[in-house]
């Protein structure tokens, strides 16, 4: 099965050959994946500030930058030089990060980026995509290529066992009347087999993009029911979509209940992503829970 690195990758690599303003610029990390005669491709060494300063110059001349490397590589790092060199100057950039919240454990503390989107939510401008699926890659990623605006996409190895169309807003797969869950890229299994499991009477949004976020969709939802309680599962730090979902709902009386990488407390034991998600209740066994106490509480 593909991997959403692997579709990243396939998809960069077609359009390198078609669309002449399309350039890589990597530290490293997947540096031998992109064509190296090409001088399009840059490889910086283990540099991400560099990384993101080049980028930004190819940016100023004209060029559409692809920036890669593990998330805190790519947006904690050099966060300095996004806000400069990206932002600041007003120009647009394609950033693709692996790794997400803690992919790869066994690396450590070093590896892992819960803080990610909240980072870019300081930042004016952003696209923000949290792909759950491969196929959900390349329709995002071409998108970002032909634009020129600046976007972040979110890459993980967990992923949902389907493809969701892609887009600006929610996609609705349940309809109820207690309320609304909207789940981000690949929680959604999990969210959707715990409202199961709980036999849940909610509405469940589907969300492979964050950034913008769609009010207007939230309103929807959240009209359609009998309680304008809302439950975000996010796969990165939680309460990072707390402020827009209260802007989205100031007109109506509502409780928020954010679940996602918890804050109080930093994990410092290896094990596997899967004891992280079970630490941090992003499990079906956790989730439910939650679902049960906020919807029937």
């Amino acid at each position: 099965m593909t991997t959403m690195r692997q579709a990243f990758v396939k998809t960069v690599n077609e359009e390198i050959d078609n669309d002449p303003r399309i350039a890589v610029v990597t530290a490293v990390i997947s540096s031998n994946e992109f064509p190296q005669e090409n001088e399009r491709v840059v490889d910086v060494g283990i540099r991400e500030q560099t990384m993101v300063g080049v980028a930004g110059g190819l940016a100023l001349a004209g060029l559409r930058p692809v920036v890669h490397s593990y998330a805190p590589f790519l947006v904690e790092r050099p966060y300095e030089q996004i806000k400069l060199d990206i932002g600041h100057q007003d120009v647009g950039a394609v950033f693709v990060s692996i790794g997400a919240s803690y992919d790869d454990p066994v690396w450590g503390r070093t590896h892992q980026s819960p803080g990610d989107v909240a980072l870019f939510d300081t930042l004016p401008g952003w696209t923000v995509h949290v792909p759950g699926h491969a196929d959900e890659v390349t329709p995002l990623l071409k998108e970002a290529l032909m634009g020129d605006n600046r976007v972040y996409v979110r890459l993980s190895l967990h992923e949902n066992s389907q493809a969701y169309p892609v887009g600006e807003g929610f996609t609705a797969l349940r309809h109820g009347k207690r309320g609304v869950v909207l789940a981000v890229g690949p929680m959604l299994d999990r969210v959707l087999k715990a409202v199961d499991a709980e036999n849940a009477d909610v509405t469940v949004l589907y969300a492979a993009t964050v950034r913008p976020f769609d009010s207007d969709g939230l309103v929807k939802a959240v009209s359609a029911t009998d309680h304008a309680d809302v439950m975000v599962v996010e796969p990165y730090l939680e309460g990072t979509s707390a402020h827009l979902i209260s802007d989205a709902l100031q007109l109506f009386p509502h409780r928020v209940r954010c679940i996602g990488v918890k804050r109080h407390a930093e994990l410092r034991n290896y094990g596997t992503a899967e004891d992280h998600d079970a630490a941090h209740d992003l499990d079906v066994v956790g989730l439910g829970s939650a679902v049960r106490s906020f919807f029937r509480g």
